[in-house]
């Protein structure tokens, strides 16, 4: 007779992260999340129509941006944290890098101790290991038009287990 855990061990969830659509959802994210279980928003949504069209495409979490109003701020906290199958996540909008992290992610990172640190707002695309803290930090970029940054960009990964697995960088365009 198999083990429960037996069932489970090829289970995994499939993540689509973004951040910074500022009111603009390109029109192929829907295509290069199809295969995802999960769609993460690290805030700045824009308006409540951008997080309304992805929650129709799959499960939805996300974080308020500085930008978003509130509405927004009704339907979404400051900051998440939750468990992904085996990882501990934490989402806040704006939350720095290792080491240079801002004070409130600074006091969020040492109270949850989390695996994986998602943050947004920075527009800079940057996936980086922290030894320190024994935690991976992604900040998917912006994938709206508003902002600095060139291109628009997201994420698509894998949490099966407690790994953290075939993550893809996907460049959506020029800005």
């Amino acid at each position: 007779m198999k083990r429960i855990s037996q069932y489970l061990s090829g289970v995994m969830t499939k993540i689509g992260l973004l951040s910074d659509t500022h009111h603009y959802l390109d029109q192929g994210i829907e295509n290069y999340f199809a295969g995802c279980d999960e769609i993460w928003h690290a805030g700045d949504f824009g308006s409540t129509g951008i997080s309304d069209a992805l929650r129709k495409q799959k499960k939805l979490r996300g974080v308020y941006g500085n930008i978003d109003g509130s509405d927004i701020r009704s339907e979404f906290p400051e900051f998440l944290c939750w468990n992904c199958e085996g990882v501990k996540v934490l989402m806040l909008h704006i939350g720095g890098y290792p080491p240079k992290y801002n004070p409130r992610s600074k006091q969020l990172l040492d109270e949850y101790r989390p695996q994986l640190f998602i943050s947004g707002h920075s527009h800079i695309l940057k996936i980086q290991y922290d030894d320190k803290r024994n935690c991976l930090h992604m900040n998917p970029g912006a994938a709206g038009k508003q902002g600095w940054h060139k291109v628009r960009t997201l994420i698509r990964f894998e949490i099966n287990g407690n790994d953290i697995q075939h993550c893809e960088v996907i460049e959506l365009g020029n800005r």
